[in-house]
């Protein structure tokens, strides 16, 4: 029996790749974790991922990637989740792999333990109270080489290093930190990234086909087209906070959300800003055609006891209408759910706002509407922070039917900051979050 299938075989092969995938299909069985009413909303079934090891995931897909995993196993699936066709299947994209943070000298350096990962697109079921694998697609260049998940450019990405932030690692041009996936109806993807931020076409197998970018970004060095067809204000990006919500409206057309507030006109003021953007782009036009104004609540709304702005993220967006979506703001604490219309009169595209030169800039205004900006009006579906059940850091939201959400979770490969990351032989010292499928009764549906 595989040490790591938990007595479970899984005889099915990678659509994108034929590799077996008994090697992706490990699971644990967990106690079940169906939370009790809390308020209106409540929790009706949850899921886990089991130990799937991170180098036999990654090599499986694309042999000899990994090297050392460094006792990592999957994670990170939680990035975003969206509907499969089929009753309990799901798409799920990871983002750029296992990272974290540690303080040389007074200044944090973002370390990558496994350089090698390659982020990936994986297909999953939720069978009673375990997530089981059935397929996985490697994201890579229009070669059949792995993107990665290595930040792009010197100076505006932050440096990479190894797992004890004492090595310089070298920078990718075709690295992505992939967060948001949707469907498209040829079976190709389309994702978004964080380094860009950028909006990324991907075929059925995985392979780049096409990634859009801020104009004026100048990615030199990219194995697939690099496009220059967003608005050059989202240039001004807070560092790990480029695009983390993507959504497919009924139409075709697609919602692109920025995590946080632009850093307009500097850090300190994005720091502060209650007001993020998201865009609306048109695959058959190629282009942007509406940009919009979203205004995040209080922290302390969302997060009782929290009272730092910039802990405020958009982390998913969903259609659940024609010109309706489902914004999900959250702390990594607490979440909460709201519709909002994207109507022509709140268009802002062109406007003096994407000026990175207007004074004061949309971000430092601490009353858009007053101002004259017609802000998105939004309606609150439900605060999962007084939902029973809910775990932290939910990233990925889809909608299975009007009344039921299914949430998952990012757990960020297990990984946390600091030294005490890993153990004295550079293995991993585990954090015990587990990636989790969380359904949600809603009483009212959307």
């Amino acid at each position: 029996m595989s040490p790591y299938a938990a007595g479970r075989r899984c005889v099915h092969r990678s659509v994108a790749t034929g590799v077996p995938l008994a090697v992706l299909a490990a699971l644990v069985v967990a106690s079940p974790a169906v939370g009790a009413p809390s308020g209106d909303a409540r929790v009706t079934g949850s899921a886990t991922l089991g130990d799937i090891p991170l180098g036999t995931f990654s090599n499986g897909l694309l042999p000899g990637t990994v090297a050392d995993d460094r006792g990592v196993d999957l994670g990170g699936i939680g990035s975003d989740i969206y509907p499969a066709g089929r009753k309990g299947e799901f798409w799920t994209v990871t983002d750029r792999g296992p990272n974290g943070q540690i303080k040389v000298d007074g200044v944090k350096r973002r370390t990558f333990p496994v350089p090698g990962f390659d982020p990936a697109i994986v297909k999953i079921r939720v069978s009673g109270d375990a997530v089981k694998v059935l397929d996985a697609i490697p994201i890579t260049t229009g070669s059949g080489k792995p993107v990665t998940g290595l930040p792009n450019q010197r100076a505006r990405d932050e440096a990479p290093y190894s797992y004890d932030a004492t090595t310089p690692l070298s920078y990718d041009p075709n690295g992505l930190d992939t967060e948001g996936i949707v469907r498209s109806k040829d079976g190709g993807f389309w994702l978004v990234d964080e380094y860009g931020p950028s909006l990324v076409h991907v075929s059925a197998r995985g392979k780049v086909l096409a990634r859009y970018v801020p104009k004026g970004l100048n990615l030199t060095g990219a194995g697939y087209p690099v496009i220059e067809a967003l608005p050059a204000v989202l240039l001004h990006r807070k560092i790990n906070r480029g695009f983390e919500g993507l959504a497919q409206l009924p139409g075709g057309d697609l919602v692109l959300a920025v995590q946080s507030p632009l850093s307009l006109p500097d850090t300190d003021a994005g720091e502060e800003s209650l007001t993020a953007r998201l865009l609306r782009f048109s695959p058959k036009k190629r282009a942007v055609t509406a940009e919009y104004a979203y205004r995040f609540d209080a922290v302390g709304v969302v997060d009782p006891g929290e009272d730092d702005p910039s802990e405020l993220k958009i982390s998913s967006v969903v259609a659940v209408g024609r010109d309706e979506l489902l914004v999900e703001e959250r702390t990594d604490k607490a979440a909460r759910l709201q519709v909002v219309k994207l109507s022509r009169g709140a268009d802002i595209l062109g406007d003096k706002w994407d000026d990175s030169t207007t004074s004061p800039s949309l971000e430092q205004l601490e009353d858009p509407a007053a101002a004259g900006v017609p802000v998105l009006r939004k309606r609150l579906v439900v605060d999962l922070g007084k939902v029973k059940g809910i775990p932290g850091k939910i990233e990925g939201v889809a909608r299975v039917d009007r009344d039921t959400l299914a949430l998952i979770n990012d757990n960020d490969f297990g990984m946390t900051d600091g030294t005490g990351a890993f153990d004295a032989q550079g293995r991993l010292v585990d954090s015990g979050i587990e990636t989790t499928v969380t359904y949600v009764r809603l009483p009212h549906g959307i």
